[in-house]
């Protein structure tokens, strides 16, 4: 089964909290996160993008921005921004988007796990960005900023949670987006003993849900320290990883759609007239979103379609055949856009569906783009057999919101 144990969280004090709390460095270029720390010297921006204090032309993975990255935490911390914890605890991380709300459990993943293949992967990783965060790790000697996992549903877990969040929450505010953020701490031993039992005994696999290279960092940098440790016994801190983990039932996969730039030669009647072959094609007279698995909304030239791919176009009982993300690499982007590789072609962008179907027309009614798909998300049941079967999706293709605050509790390696 499973490691998820407690730690002893770094967090802001709690008149802090709007203050430290950021977005993720992964969802902000440096000019923009320049932008949101202006006038904040306390956000964690600071810590994960510390390029924000260095000269605009800075190589990103130089050390001078690691070691900035390692200073900077370390004023927060001398200012008194955090304060450690004395004991070991979870703590619970509730995010509210639009009315729903889910609630992770904080602790830390095991090393062993990742290099086991307990903690499930569904996407590849690029070394350079892999190398980035772990210098990032190595230099600042914390994990700063959690990874999203998931687990199949266990009603113990559901219990304590509930039991839990009955209390005032320790932080408890809305930032900009109009996302509501909740964080309690269980300091309950009784509580604690449960949950690392129950993970131990009866949570099989924990599943990347998003942050893939954090989480390869985080793992990578254990394991050179276990290599380098002559008196390595398993119980230091470097041997787990900060981890929220969610109850898949709770998380929705948000749409990941595409764009692109020309139709390789072809007038859009002609382009129209090959989809033929593998989809049924309905004009629609506003903006269509897909209803359903093997559905597509397709805008050109000023105008939305419905796609339906035909019975032939998937394999059903192929986890990555069926996948519609599949469906329109194999049906269109390779065989009539000449697309064939999705991480690396110039002539195809990815918007994510929280920026909604208005998005995807305006970037073809503005001349950027030629045509814009929807697509429908894929399911967290197809997200874990992917994982379970060992299996690797397609690039692009799950979008998860809302994202994960940074700076609400670190984990400190030694």
């Amino acid at each position: 089964m499973s490691i998820f144990r407690p730690f002893k969280g770094y967090r802001p004090k709690k008149e802090n909290v709007n203050k430290v709390a950021s977005r993720p460095y992964d969802v902000l270029n440096s000019d923009e996160a320049r932008i949101e720390v202006k006038g904040n010297p306390y956000s964690f921006l600071h810590v994960v993008k510390p390029e924000v204090d260095l000269d605009v032309n800075v190589d990103l993975h130089s050390q001078i921005v690691y070691d900035k990255a390692k200073s900077n935490l370390q004023k927060l911390i001398s200012d008194g921004m955090f304060i450690k914890d004395e004991k070991p605890f979870y703590y619970i991380y509730a995010q509210t988007m639009r009315g729903k709300t889910q609630y992770g459990l904080v602790g830390c993943s095991g090393v062993e796990d990742y290099m086991n293949n307990i903690i499930k992967k569904h996407e590849l990783t690029r070394p350079d960005k892999e190398e980035d965060r772990m210098n990032h790790v190595r230099n600042t000697n914390v994990n700063a900023e959690p990874v999203f996992f998931t687990y199949r549903d266990n009603k113990k877990i559901d219990e304590i949670v509930n039991s839990v969040i009955k209390a005032n929450p320790e932080y408890d505010f809305t930032t900009e987006d109009d996302f509501g953020h909740h964080f309690w701490i269980i300091n309950d031993e009784n509580y604690i003993n449960a949950i690392q039992k129950i993970f131990t005994e009866e949570v099989k696999y924990q599943y990347v849900a998003d942050g893939h290279h954090r989480t390869a960092a985080a793992a990578l940098v254990g394991n050179e320290r276990k290599k380098n440790n002559p008196n390595h016994t398993g119980n230091e801190e470097y041997n787990f990883f900060l981890s929220v983990i969610f109850p898949a039932s709770q998380l929705t996969i948000i749409d990941y759609n595409r764009v692109v730039k020309d139709l390789n030669g072809l007038s859009e009647t002609e382009f129209i007239k090959k989809l033929e072959k593998s989809f049924d094609i309905t004009e629609k007279g506003a903006k269509y979103k897909p209803c359903c698995l093997h559905n597509f909304a397709m805008y050109i030239g000023g105008k939305w379609y419905s796609l339906k791919a035909k019975d032939d176009t998937y394999k059903e009982n192929d986890p990555i055949g069926v996948l519609d993300v599949t469906i329109l690499t194999n049906e269109v982007l390779e065989p009539i856009l000449d697309i064939k590789d999705l991480r690396r072609s110039e002539r195809i962008d990815f918007v994510g569906g929280i920026r909604g179907l208005g998005e995807l027309q305006k970037r073809v009614d503005n001349g950027e783009m030629k045509a814009a798909f929807a697509l429908f998300p894929v399911t967290m049941d197809q997200l874990m057999d992917i994982a379970d079967n060992n299996l690797i999706m397609p690039p692009k293709v799950t979008w998860f919101e809302p994202k994960l605050r940074s700076g609400l509790v670190f984990h400190d390696l030694e």
